[in-house]
């Protein structure tokens, strides 16, 4: 059953190629969504697929790409969406 989940990642995120890494690793693991830049500096990611591959994403937030700093990572639940794909922007 297809679920979703919205992240509110902050720290070093912006400006480091955060999205990208979301946008690869989405697509490594099936899921739908997206990834946006926050006017405040965290990243916004809401997240569409199967429980085991949202959970293995959630920990990849929490790491990031390489120049990233990730220093905490917010989740909570989100209404299912019909998406198509993984969008970044912002």
């Amino acid at each position: 059953m297809q679920q979703c989940l919205k992240a509110w990642v902050f720290g070093k995120v912006q400006g480091v190629g955060y999205r990208l890494f979301c946008k690869r690793k989405a697509k490594e693991l099936g899921l739908q969504g997206y990834a946006l830049n926050l006017p405040d500096g965290r990243v916004e990611v809401l997240i569409c697929g199967e429980e085991a591959q949202l959970q293995e994403m959630i920990a990849a937030l929490y790491i990031g790409p390489t120049f990233a700093q990730v220093l905490g990572v917010d989740v909570e639940s989100s209404e299912p969406q019909r998406l198509t794909g993984f969008m970044t922007g912002g």
